[in-house]
Formats: C-alpha cells, structure tokens, sequence
C-alpha cells in the first residue's frame, strides 16, 4: 500500500455523501409520481428542490477544488464523480418534469420497474459514498450496478417495443419517449458514477 506523506481535505467525503443521499431522495420522489392517483405538480415541485439542492452540493464541491490546495483523490475524478452525480439528479428531474408537464395519465407498468432499477442504484450508491475515505469495501458495488444498467436497458427495450405496437396514438408515443429516455439517461448516469468510483478505488489502491 502506498504511504501518504500529506494530510487530505476530508470535506469531499460529506459533500459527496450529501449528493447520494439526495438522489435517494429524489428516487423515491420518482416512485410517487408515477403512481396512480399522486399530486404530480406538487410532487414535481419537490423534485425541482432537489435538483436545486444537488447543484448547491455541486457547486460546494467545485469551489472546494478550486481552493483545495490538497485533495483524497486526483482532482479531475473529483470534477468528474461531481459532474456524474450532477447528472443523475438533472436526468431524475427531467423525467419527473415531463410527467408532470405531459399530464401522463397512465404510464406502461414496465415505467414502474424503471424507476425500481434507479432507486436501488441510488440506494447503493449512497452506501458506496462513505466508503470513499477507506476505498475498501466497494467491488460489489460498482458491480451490482453495472447489473443494474444491464437490467434498465432490458426494460427501456420492452418499453420501446410497446410504445411502436400500435397500441398508442403519436402524440402520446411521443410523450411516454421522452420520459422513458429520460429514465434511460439516469440509469448510465448511475452507471458513470460507479465506473468513476471503480477508477478511483484501482489508482488509490
């Protein structure tokens, strides 16, 4: 194991910790407003919170490196597991804007196993955060959702299939599209994060 001979700022940990956490947060918003029934404007609004409060967490993150003279990591995985996380939130938020915004009545219930797929990886990602400081303990993550990505493209290709069978108007295959791509994005971007995680963890060790 490599010696370091410097002390390290340990604030990324948290700020990291804080942005899983919220993606949590925000896939469990996602699992509201697409049941049947839920406040979809009040709940895309809290949605909308969230992505504000991960671009404040981002923001944090990026004006910590840029005063950080001494970081845990290289400096470019630091911008780049931000950026990734970044991602996920703003891929979350979109799709949870054009369900509110399309007025989606019913979504295909393969939608439903889509969202399943993303708040699992947030649920796993926000484990794998505080992993960080020791780098040990994180292989079945990354792993796992890399087999989640698999499963979500699996899904995302039934629901293209259904949306092209004719059982739907234009319009409407053109509305449930965007939100199914928009799940799609959030499931690589999850995916991202852990390959970043996974890059991390092989220079560190």
């Amino acid at each position: 194991m490599r010696l370091r001979l410097t002390p390290r700022e340990d604030s990324y940990y948290d700020l990291f910790a804080d942005s899983a956490n919220n993606l949590v947060t925000a896939s469990r918003l996602l699992v509201e407003i697409i049941s049947d029934g839920s406040d979809r404007a009040a709940l895309a609004e809290k949605m909308r919170a969230c992505e504000h409060a991960g671009d404040e967490r981002t923001h944090a993150i990026m004006n910590r490196l840029n005063e950080s003279f001494i970081t845990p990591f290289d400096r470019e995985d630091i911008y780049r597991l931000a950026s990734n996380l970044d991602d996920v939130m703003d891929a979350m938020e979109a799709a949870s804007d054009l369900i509110d915004l399309y007025k989606i009545d019913h979504l295909p219930k393969d939608v439903v196993r889509q969202v399943e797929v993303l708040e699992r990886a947030a649920e796993l990602t926000a484990e794998a955060m505080p992993r960080l400081r020791s780098m040990k303990n994180l292989n079945e993550y990354w792993i796992e959702v890399n087999r989640l990505e698999n499963q979500g493209d699996q899904i995302y290709r039934r629901l293209l299939a259904k949306l092209f069978g004719g059982e739907y108007d234009a319009l409407t295959v053109m509305k449930m599209k965007e939100v199914i791509d928009a799940l799609e994005e959030a499931a690589d971007a999850f995916e991202h994060v852990a390959n970043t995680v996974e890059s991390i963890a092989v220079k560190e060790s």
